[in-house]
């Protein structure tokens, strides 16, 4: 593709590093792939319906609080995830982050699983190429969906939960490309973004162009990233550009990461990852 072409000149500065790192948040480094539970006990949790004016449609919001939240008055940082039905991802999440929590790993928080409804129409944005236009009757409507998310969902949960100032957000696939979208449109939204095997292929890479954009705009951008990529992606060389762009442009107060993980699918990524990266974010 023409545009691949362009993002390649600047792959040379990856031979510089197979990421970047901070202290806070120890590499993975090559290891085997940590094995996930053969099946996930879903946590006590809560659900309830939101009515969006933005989606004009209503969405089922499944709600993970940790153990010692009823019996407390603290407040608690917020994980978001797309694809968060109950038939989806939310169950093994939930139960990496309630083992993560009752094992001494990870800090308490609160987890926000949102269910589909049009999942490839709300986690795409614009496209400008024909054969992303097919994968779906509708797609393009990133922008409606994190209208949502940020005028709706998020002071919904602030209403009726006990929460700080600190939100994150995790995807996989379609989903990892709206985490990155999201984080690069809207940098103050989420402060912790997640994204597993995200499709940077969308619109011929356009994200990358707006990441390139962003950080030249945004010298103090205070942001963990964490991208992670599977044996089977085929974005092999969309994220060698992500990674040149970040050790290009990066300031030094946005941390970040990018794993590739040729040990793993793009069909096991986020049940491997989830109970490995999220307590390594949230250290107690």
């Amino acid at each position: 593709m023409t545009s691949r072409c362009h993002l390649f000149t600047i792959l040379f500065l990856s031979l510089f590093s197979a990421s970047v790192l901070t202290a806070e948040l120890p590499h993975a480094g090559r290891q085997s792939a940590v094995q996930p539970p053969a099946t996930d006990a879903l946590p006590p949790h809560a659900s309830f319906e939101s009515a969006s004016a933005a989606l004009k449609e209503t969405r089922h919001i499944n709600v993970y609080t940790p153990p010692d939240y009823a019996n407390g008055t603290a407040n608690y940082p917020v994980l978001y995830m797309p694809d968060g039905g109950l038939d989806e991802d939310f169950p093994h999440v939930a139960a990496a982050v309630d083992r993560a929590i009752r094992d001494g790993r990870m800090r308490a928080l609160i987890l926000v699983g949102i269910a589909n409804t049009e999942r490839r129409r709300d986690m795409t944005g614009p496209t400008e190429v024909a054969e992303d236009r097919k994968i779906a009757p509708r797609v393009g409507g990133s922008a409606a969906f994190r209208r949502f998310l940020r005028d709706e969902l998020l002071p919904e949960i602030a209403s009726r939960y006990r929460v700080t100032d600190e939100r994150a957000i995790v995807g996989e696939s379609l989903a990892g490309l709206f985490v990155l979208e999201t984080c690069t449109q809207e940098p103050d939204l989420f402060g912790t973004c997640v994204a597993l095997s995200p499709s940077l292929w969308w619109n011929r890479g356009a994200l990358l162009h707006a990441l390139r954009a962003q950080l030249k705009a945004r010298s103090g951008w205070r942001a963990r990233w964490y991208v992670a990529t599977a044996g089977d992606d085929q974005i092999g060389g969309e994220a060698d550009a992500l990674r040149a762009i970040l050790i290009a442009g990066a300031p030094a107060s946005m941390r970040w990461q990018i794993d590739a993980r040729p040990d793993l699918r793009h069909d096991n990524i986020y049940r491997t990852l989830a109970p490995e990266v999220l307590p390594r974010l949230f250290q107690p």
